[in-house]
């Protein structure tokens, strides 16, 4: 949603949020960085001043004046500099009142979706359009597209941009909070160029967000905000992204992608992430989807092949047990049996009974009344595991949900190499192959790809030091786009290691909800230890 003379309105919380711009001065004079970051040295100067109105979260409109630096190449041997730069926009004036954001949190949001590529240069101001071609748009001359639009366009709804990505809701509200905005691009899976060659498939976007975050880094005390509380924020694959930043800061796995497109030496660890409706993990996530959603029929009323289901059921709770996880709130070891047991009483159940008890009494009648399943007592909402995917409703996968038998899937193509625009990336989905290939065993190259790919490596496998220590996850509970066990899972990770974990399911919401953006922009004061300074 992108911020013209008068830019579009988002649902915030059951509010309107909408932001309103208009150009300022502009200072043009563009200082030389010249030190040991040459071209990646950030210039104070080469900015633009910008005005525009938010209304908040309570509906109280915000004119901000602000900062704003547009499409800042980010590495210096850019692939593609469309997708490798950023966007950074600094407040000045908040109500008529000067700020310093010198020290302020730095909000880090993406807008990938469904593994798309991402991009910011064609911005006109803060939360301005993120996004990038179905396919091609290259180096060596553009090509026309090929790859599937699955899983954006179908992850697309009206809480995401239309690949499935974040809308502009938490960058405008953290400007009239005080805070700097970073907006990255990406590279993403569909972009090929004249050799037919794809360049944005895995691991390039994370690689891309990581030398993002180092850009930042490693122009500390010339770009405003502190550059050591950074916050991460993304919705589906973008918040899949989010979280892989936040779990595998400094890395070595990535020391050489990085150095290959000329990276700043610097940190790319972040302070805290935020995450919506995480589409990761992917090489478990066909077993963990048919484990939540396996007797669910699609929109069209099919039930999926139940020996396939029933398989990949399987191999979820052999993965499940594997990790060890315990639950939040003390419940003990995680485990396929006890797995819905965890989510009613954690998440679900909370989650209605606050839904609920926001409502008017006659609302809360009425729904009661509509949704029998839900017993409402003493104040709270309790129900059965199954009456809740029956309430639910149709599944919005077919089987397997992301490894395709045929290839045909978004996730397949984020796999692909070179001129392969897509490849099978577990050994069940090579083995059942539908699509003519000999081999019964997955690239040798995939297995590394899975671990640059999953924050769950950084979090369980080989827990990384230099990680997030602040989480704040979301899901809504209406969501099939995934598994409920996938956000739950990283939630337990972290909390496991000891850091400080925020996780809520959102009653009766689907894909890409975003129904408490002022909580999360009060949860990064809180966290960062920030206090906004009036001049």
């Amino acid at each position: 949603m992108g911020i013209g003379a008068t830019a579009g309105v988002a649902a915030v919380g059951g509010l309107a949020l909408s932001a309103q711009a208009s150009a300022g001065g502009t200072s043009s004079s563009s200082s030389s960085g010249s030190d040991s970051l040459g071209s990646l040295a950030f210039d104070p100067d080469a900015y633009t001043e910008l005005t525009t109105t938010v209304t908040d979260a309570e509906g109280t409109e915000h004119p901000v004046t602000y900062r704003f630096w547009k499409a800042i190449t980010y590495v210096a041997r850019p692939v593609d500099e469309k997708y490798q730069s950023l966007n950074v926009s600094v407040p000045v004036k908040i109500d008529g009142t000067a700020v310093d954001a010198s020290d302020a949190p730095i909000l880090f949001a993406n807008s990938v979706g469904g593994y798309m590529p991402s991009s910011v240069a064609d911005a006109t101001g803060v939360g301005g359009p993120a996004g990038g071609p179905m396919g091609g748009g290259a180096p060596g001359g553009p090509s026309a597209p090929t790859a599937s639009p699955s899983p954006s366009a179908s992850n697309a709804t009206g809480d995401t941009n239309a690949t499935g990505g974040a809308l502009n809701t938490n960058q405008l509200l953290a400007l009239a909070a005080g805070y700097v905005v970073v907006e990255p691009g990406a590279r993403g899976r569909t972009l090929k160029n004249s050799a037919g060659e794809y360049y944005g498939v895995a691991p390039a976007a994370i690689v891309d967000l990581k030398a993002a975050v180092r850009y930042v880094r490693a122009n500390k005390g010339r770009i405003p905000g502190d550059t050591d509380r950074i916050v991460s924020a993304g919705t589906s694959a973008g918040g899949a992204l989010s979280s892989l930043l936040g779990a595998s800061g400094d890395s070595p796995l990535y020391a050489p992608y990085l150095k290959e497109i000329g990276a700043a030496d610097a940190s790319d660890a972040i302070f805290a992430t935020g995450a919506w409706c995480p589409i990761t993990d992917l090489e478990h996530a066909d077993g963990a989807y048919e484990w939540n959603w396996g007797a669910n029929a699609t929109s069209a009323g099919a039930v999926v092949d139940q020996s396939v289901s029933k398989e990949l059921r399987a191999r979820f709770a052999e993965y499940q047990a594997g990790l060890k996880l315990r639950g939040l709130g003390g419940f003990g070891t995680l485990n396929a049996r006890n797995y819905d047991e965890y989510l009613v009483e954690q998440y679900l159940e909370p989650s209605a009974t606050t839904h609920l008890a926001a409502l008017s009494d006659s609302a809360r009648a009425t729904y009661l009344a509509a949704n029998t399943f839900i017993t409402w007592k003493n104040g709270r909402a309790s129900f059965s595991w199954a009456d809740f995917l029956t309430h639910v409703g149709a599944r919005k996968k077919n089987v397997p949900a992301f490894d395709a038998f045929d290839l045909s899937s978004g996730e397949n193509n984020e796999f692909g190499k070179g001129t392969t625009l897509a490849r099978h990336f577990t050994a069940y989905g090579q083995k059942n192959d539908t699509t003519g290939l000999t081999g019964k065993r997955v690239d040798g190259d995939v297995p590394e790809l899975l671990r640059l790919m999953n924050p769950m490596y950084h979090l369980v496998d080989k827990p990384n030091t230099a990680r997030s220590k602040h989480w704040w996850i979301r899901l809504g509970t209406k969501d099939s786009d995934t598994s409920l066990t996938v956000s739950a899972n990283i939630a337990a990770a972290a909390h496991g290691l000891g850091d400080d974990v925020n996780h809520v399911y959102y009653w009766d919401q689907g894909h890409g909800a975003n129904t408490d953006p002022g909580d999360f922009i009060q949860w990064i004061a809180e966290v960062t230890g920030h206090k906004a300074e009036r001049k």
